[in-house]
């Protein structure tokens, strides 16, 4: 097996027992990774040659300490994964984010962060974002994912970890709906782009890159300019095909398909107004 496709150190993967966790446990392990699997609840599948997978949870520091021994990359999909009330939301991701970049200051290694649009969700559709926007985050959510980043740049700007911020649109099997016409990112792509992120020989003089994950679809024209170049990452699907079936379905809410965090944003939105123009 290739240097350039397998990294040199184990990697050390959390919320392997997700769905996005399980899809890149499969395509790495066929690639030949050494994975060490970790989440609060039993890995599914049948487990790859070379991956290991332990109970554990994020708040449990000392445990995720451990199991970091000895990797070079983390790639930190664990947490809660859609909106919740905050204090379901900060124990994972929050306290344990911060357990997760403990392990990565320790070991040196670079830390492959899921963030998601969700952390700019209060954005309208009718902006255009760099990846040095202000962030807008559109629940609990999604403010974990911001906190995510910015713990991310002091453990950067204070200890010299390397992250790669992921702001996932849409990951799924396929698109199911018109917002997902431009945010869809396939399983492939996903897993190219965790594997470009993990491989890149550095992450430039900034020592951190934001990437806006999703497929090449040709309606994707809120994010723009990112750190893909960097990695060498450029994705190769597209929602395009979708694009007769879904064009119409929306959601009829005008909040919804005026923020950019879609559906997210109008969960216990109580301002008078609609969000409308």
């Amino acid at each position: 097996m290739s240097a350039e496709t397998v990294p040199q150190k184990p990697v050390l993967l959390t919320g392997a027992s997700g769905a996005l966790g399980r899809v890149l446990t499969r395509a790495l392990g066929e690639q030949g990774w050494t994975l060490r699997l970790t989440d609060r609840v039993p890995f599914p599948d049948p487990l790859p040659e070379g991956a290991r997978f332990q109970l554990a949870d994020l708040e449990d520091g000392p445990a995720i300490l451990r199991l970091a021994e000895g990797c070079g990359t983390i790639l930190h999909f664990g947490g809660i994964s859609v909106e919740h009330p905050f204090e379901t939301v900060i124990g994972p991701n929050i306290r344990g984010l911060y357990h997760a970049y403990e392990a990565a200051r320790r070991e040196r290694a670079r830390m492959i962060f899921a963030s998601s649009n969700h952390a700019v969700g209060f954005h309208t559709r009718s902006e255009i974002l760099d990846d040095t926007c202000s962030l807008a985050p559109d629940g609990y959510y999604g403010l974990s994912k911001a906190y995510g980043e910015l713990m991310g740049g002091l453990y950067r700007d204070k200890h010299g970890v390397e992250s790669v911020f992921l702001r996932i649109g849409s990951c799924f099997p396929e698109p199911t709906d018109a917002r997902m016409l431009a945010t869809w990112l396939s399983f492939a792509d996903l897993s190219r782009l965790i594997t470009r992120a993990t491989l890149a020989p550095n992450l430039g003089p900034a020592g951190s890159v934001v990437i806006w994950a999703a497929s090449n679809n040709s309606r994707m024209t809120w994010w723009r300019h990112d750190g893909r170049a960097v990695i060498g990452w450029a994705p190769q699907d597209s929602a395009d095909s979708y694009a007769a079936a879904l064009e119409g379905k929306t959601s009829g809410n005008p909040v919804v398909e005026r923020y950019q965090g879609g559906g997210f944003t109008a969960i216990d939105y109580s301002r008078r107004d609609t969000g409308a123009a």
